[in-house]
């Protein structure tokens, strides 16, 4: 077996065994691959696909070409969340430690943003003294004691699919369906979790731009799942326009205290409470998705779910003051907002387009290694389909630069479409697959 045979077979539209995959695997992670041999697999598989079971060999192959986080000393059901990926996205800041105000363990690594999109851990480290980089030994130990750990993934956790990841970046190969459901997969078998739920979400803000494409997405998900034995639900979200109302490291951070504090914006309700329905769900704490709802909006009227999160950042070295009075938090030097030129509905807010302006200021990076400027960002004052008058305020928008701010000014104008006609709020759970 070569590598160069490898490469033929799936050039030819052949099928790869499990063997060869797991010899491509092997190999490209301990560097008897070159790259450009890589890359000519990558982009063969990228042109022709895969199969459903060579999609399953290659994620499980990835799964173990590093460590393996064991989470079984916990003795509980342990259900992990994943979102593809989106602008606004604070999610995992409010869902998690709400989930674990109703004794659900979680144990979460998460990733940092990079380009338009944002990163929890990003949005975790915007909050002085949280440590995100914490060993395995005292991660398990702060879920045994709070039930909560949210940390960086500093384990070597599926290292194929980091190495792949960067390839297909540079050949410009990310958008292949079986490429991105086993990158996702491998990193979740490898954490560790018995159960999964995915937030696939699509639309302008999204990798999966189409409902079509999200769903074969999601399906090539689910099936891997289920041959590695991992219990897997994808919940479809919507992402045209921002989720809430803020895009911006700390400007994120605070809303999701607002909203464990009852300030609920409807788009980021509902895609908090479906999602965390289902991770109760297969967690075995309840059948009901409707009755699972209500518990979670019962622990934020209690304000359980509030003191969950305060637990969380006091374990992880954070500065709980600043999650008690949020105004704490850095401002940025320039705060001006940006006003409507006329009357009418809001008919689109593109959320890629809005990410990428937010990106500009400061608060993403355009390379891994690029700093990140945390008090950065966009407040919206409408969402789509919202009645606007002429003068009326659109944004806030956050800058430490007088040329990125006058940049994002002229931008947002152009984002933000008006009409005369009232169009309908987007539909934001699109489809659950299970």
């Amino acid at each position: 077996m070569n590598i160069l045979e490898i490469i033929e077979k799936k050039r030819d539209k052949k099928e790869l065994t499990k063997e060869e995959i797991e010899y491509f695997i092997e190999g490209y992670t301990s560097d008897k691959i070159a790259d450009y041999q890589a890359s000519a697999l990558i982009m063969a598989i990228y042109l022709n696909g895969m199969t459903k079971q060579e999609t399953t060999n290659l994620t499980i192959a990835m799964a173990n070409s590093g460590e393996k986080l064991d989470l079984s000393t916990l003795n509980e059901i342990i259900v992990d969340k994943h979102s593809t990926g989106g602008v606004g996205d604070k999610v995992s800041l409010i869902l998690l430690p709400l989930v674990a105000s109703l004794g659900i363990p979680v144990a979460k690594m998460s990733g940092r943003g990079l380009g338009f999109t944002g990163g929890t851990v990003d949005k975790l480290e915007s909050i002085p003294g949280y440590i995100t980089s914490i060993d395995i030994h005292n991660f398990i130990k702060n879920v045994e004691k709070i039930g909560i750990s949210m940390i960086s993934q500093t384990l070597n956790l599926a290292p194929a699919d980091k190495k792949i990841y960067s390839l297909r970046d540079s050949i410009s190969c990310v958008e292949s369906i079986p490429l991105i459901a086993s990158s996702i997969m491998s990193k979740k078998i490898a954490s560790g979790a018995q159960k999964i739920v995915l937030d696939v979400t699509c639309g302008a803000g999204a990798f999966m731009n189409s409902q079509d494409r999200a769903e074969e997405l999601a399906r090539e998900m689910i099936e891997i799942g289920k041959l590695a034995n991992k219990e897997t639900v994808c919940v479809l979200t919507n992402m045209d326009e921002p989720l809430g109302y803020a895009i911006g490291n700390s400007l994120e951070v605070i809303e999701a205290i607002q909203f464990l504090n009852g300030n609920m914006p409807e788009d980021l309700k509902e895609v908090v409470l479906e999602l965390g329905a289902y991770m109760i769900k297969l967690a075995d704490k309840g059948e009901n998705i409707e009755e699972n709802k209500s518990k979670m909006l019962k622990n934020i009227e209690n304000g359980k779910g509030f003191e969950k999160f305060l637990q969380l950042v006091e374990n992880q070295s954070g500065d709980i003051s600043y999650i008690k009075d949020t105004n704490q938090f850095p401002k940025a030097k320039y705060i001006e907002k940006v006003y409507s030129h006329i009357s009418g509905y809001i008919k689109s807010m593109d959320a890629k387009e809005i990410g990428k302006i937010v990106c500009d200021l400061g608060a993403g990076r355009i390379k891994k290694e690029d700093d990140i400027d945390d008090s950065v960002g966009v407040i919206l004052n409408k969402k789509v389909s919202d009645k606007v008058e002429n003068n009326e305020e659109l944004v806030t928008i956050y800058a430490n630069s007088q040329e990125k701010l006058n940049e994002a000014k002229a931008k947002i104008q152009e984002v933000i479409k008006i009409q005369k006609e009232k169009v309908s709020k987007p539909k934001m759970i699109l489809e659950v697959i299970d």
